[in-house]
């Protein structure tokens, strides 16, 4: 499969099954488009018309060899490789801890209805956190480095049991050979100077939930009499990034249909001295006025265009700075199994409630018929379990035409059942979303080698 475009001017070709990357001339991109379907000859004189006969024979050549040298009209070797995987036994590496049914703020497109998802207001005990551990270190098998995102609601509402969970997960590391990697997802609102020294000796990465722009974070993100809450976050996530050496952190928002300009919130973060930034596109159904909607694609697409351009031009004058769905890695990326299965929900990573239960991940909890067991009696609903392993890009009709499938890892479960009723189904609007990320990705990829080169001339 190849996909072609052009973006910044840039002419991009993508061999879909290689991952290979070619930037071309206009010669050269025009042949590729109809290489595959048009006899040698056929190519010479359709192009000829536009290009030197020479050149046209030139490029076929090029062409050839990139064919032979198998970075261009790669077959697809991958879909038995991921059923005999998936035939593994499973192993369990990575919690998310539900430390807080409760938030002390009301987002307006909270998925998790102020943190009682579905459910009611609680806060987990210290222990069922330790059972939640425990849990994990009996199923995680030889796996040596296990992960445990304290979620919310606000996690900082139960500080306390964090507090005492990271101490007993040290405890059980020297035990059992394990090494927890722990993460905290956070509203900033009870961040104080004694918990950022506790995030910072004990987190490995911190989560700080900011919109962007003053007037966009205040109208999403109220407390619950409907006062703001940038002035009061803001000065403390900007001392916890410098405090951590602006790494090991990001700043993750949501635009929504009032901030389809979400560029301006990016780059306000950006502009603040953030360096590590996630702004994403809010999951919501149609029904609700601040749902991103078909008919918003085109600004939001020109947005993330925006977005990339001037994300290429900062990073010349040395003020660059990561956008998280703009990360690729083109010469390694993630693992063959993640690119095609994903973030292993269902799997390898499950959500734990405040009282125990488990469910494949955070936007399942309150489904009960995705509820898989409890902390105490593992996973019992092991059918749930298979479901997931086979959820993958090839389980998925619409993924296997689909050149950024191997980029997306087939998109979030947790969306697709809320849209489709399937797990395997396709969230639309996300997917077009997806897709222009990964082009804008790659475009900035293409800039930054050409500046490389561009150096390296001189």
């Amino acid at each position: 499969m190849i996909h072609q475009y052009k973006n910044n001017g840039y002419n991009i070709v993508l061999d879909v099954n290689s991952g290979s990357v070619h930037v071309v001339d206009d010669l050269v991109y025009d042949l590729i488009a109809i290489y595959e379907d048009t006899p040698r000859e056929e190519c010479v004189e359709k192009l000829s018309a536009s290009y030197k006969k020479e050149d046209v024979l030139e490029a076929i050549k090029e062409v050839e060899e990139l064919k032979d040298a198998g970075c261009l009209f790669t077959e697809d070797i991958y879909e038995d490789y991921i059923t005999d995987f998936k035939k593994r036994p499973t192993v369990v590496k990575a919690l998310c801890l539900h430390i807080a049914h409760d938030c002390n703020l009301a987002c307006r497109y909270c998925f998790a209805e102020e943190g009682e998802y579905h459910g009611r207001r609680a806060m987990m005990s210290y222990e069922v956190g330790r059972k939640a551990l425990d849990f994990l270190i009996a199923h995680s098998g030889n796996r040596h480095n296990l992960e445990v995102d304290f979620f919310g609601g606000e996690p900082l509402m139960n500080f306390d049991v964090v507090r005492r969970l990271v101490a007993y997960g040290r405890e059980q590391e020297k035990i059992h050979d394990k090494r927890f990697r722990f993460t905290l997802t956070t509203n900033g609102v009870l961040l104080s100077p004694e918990i950022e020294a506790f995030l910072n000796k004990e987190m490995a990465n911190v989560v700080l939930s900011v919109d962007g722009r003053r007037e966009v974070h205040d109208f999403m993100r109220p407390f619950r009499g409907g006062k703001g809450s940038y002035d009061l976050i803001m000065p403390k996530f900007v001392h916890l990034a410098e405090s951590r050496g602006q790494k090991d952190y990001y700043v993750r928002g949501t635009f929504t249909h009032y901030n389809k300009d979400f560029a301006a919130d990016v780059l306000s973060l950006a502009d603040m001295g953030f360096k590590q930034i996630s702004v994403e596109p809010v999951v919501a159904p149609e029904s609700e006025d601040y749902a991103i909607t078909e008919a918003d694609l085109p600004e939001i697409m020109e947005e993330y265009d925006k977005l990339a351009r001037e994300m290429v031009k900062r990073k010349k004058e040395g003020k660059d700075f990561n956008f998280f769905h703009f990360m690729i890695d083109l010469s390694g990326g993630p693992c063959v199994a993640k690119r095609l299965s994903g973030c292993g929900s269902g799997t390898e990573y499950l959500a734990v409630t405040p009282w125990g239960d488990l469910y494949p991940c955070h936007q399942f909890v309150g489904e009960e018929e995705y509820c898989m067991g409890n902390v105490d009696e593992g996973v019992v609903r092991t059918d749930i379990r298979d479901e997931f392993k086979t959820c993958n890009v090839y389980a998925k009709e619409k993924c296997k035409k689909c050149f950024a499938r191997f980029y997306c890892s087939g998109g979030c479960a947790a969306n697709a059942y809320h849209f489709t009723g399937d797990i395997t189904g396709a969230y639309e609007i996300g997917c077009e979303m997806m897709r222009k990320r990964v082009e804008c990705a790659i475009m900035i990829k293409a800039a930054e080698a050409d500046a490389r080169e561009g150096v390296d001339e001189k």
